[in-house]
């Protein structure tokens, strides 16, 4: 069975009513992302920090799975599907991915501020100050933060050298690293693009542009993929 790797971006997660930073509330356009979202942050005003992954989070509550998520969950009948996902939401856990590898955390996840590894389920949308680990020190969203290392990135460099396919959707390849692991791949794997603006933001040649949105996109390549497997 062929490895497919899907790396996924924003886009995938927007179809579904994920709002980005600026338009998730109003009250986060008088902040940089910084502010929210950074070590120094969550010292200098932890309840700020706490109120905005709340707000995310309620709303991780509230949506649902689009075609695209599902259309990855099709492929995995005939391919063996291994997603590298930029999202901190669980969507394609719950359209029924069975291999997510996250690298900027999960959302509805907590982790412990004196030991990076004890990470707890939230059953609920809200973490508040005074929510502890097991160990008794504060939880923190199990979130990477600017200034802060993606850990699962050599990990995510390993399967996009063994892919067999690649499909890059929902991302602008500008944001890195992220976007530095479409380098580990293979020269002569194919490398399906979908987004949007994918016509522009192409840069191998061997890369197959879809400038669909990926609840489009991702279920016509999918058809396409299933029937040449046939």
């Amino acid at each position: 069975m062929k490895k497919l790797v899907v790396l996924s971006g924003a886009g995938i997660s927007a179809e579904s009513g994920i709002s980005t930073f600026r338009d998730a509330n109003g009250l986060w356009r008088n902040y940089r992302i910084e502010e929210v979202a950074s070590p120094i942050a969550w010292r200098n005003n932890m309840e700020l920090v706490l109120e905005f992954y709340n707000i995310r989070r309620k709303q991780l509550f509230e949506v649902e799975p689009n075609a695209g998520h599902h259309a990855l969950v099709d492929l995995e009948k005939y391919f063996d599907v291994e997603i590298i996902t930029q999202n901190v939401d669980d969507l394609h856990e719950r359209a029924g991915s069975s291999n997510v590898l996250h690298l900027h955390g999960e959302l509805k996840k907590a982790r412990s501020t004196v030991d990076e590894n004890l990470v707890v389920e939230l059953k609920h949308w809200e973490l508040k100050k005074g929510d502890t680990c097991p160990k008794g020190s504060q939880l923190r969203p199990h979130i990477v933060w600017f200034g802060e290392s993606v850990n699962t990135f050599p990990q995510a460099a390993s399967r996009i050298r063994q892919a067999d396919l690649l499909i890059v959707v929902g991302t602008s390849l500008l944001v890195y690293p992220a976007a530095g692991l479409i380098d580990y791949v293979a020269a002569k794997v194919p490398v399906y693009y979908i987004d949007p603006n994918a016509e522009k933001q192409a840069y191998r040649s061997n890369m197959i542009t879809l400038a669909e949105k990926a609840g489009i996109g991702l279920p016509k390549l999918a058809s396409q993929l299933i029937k040449g497997y046939r």
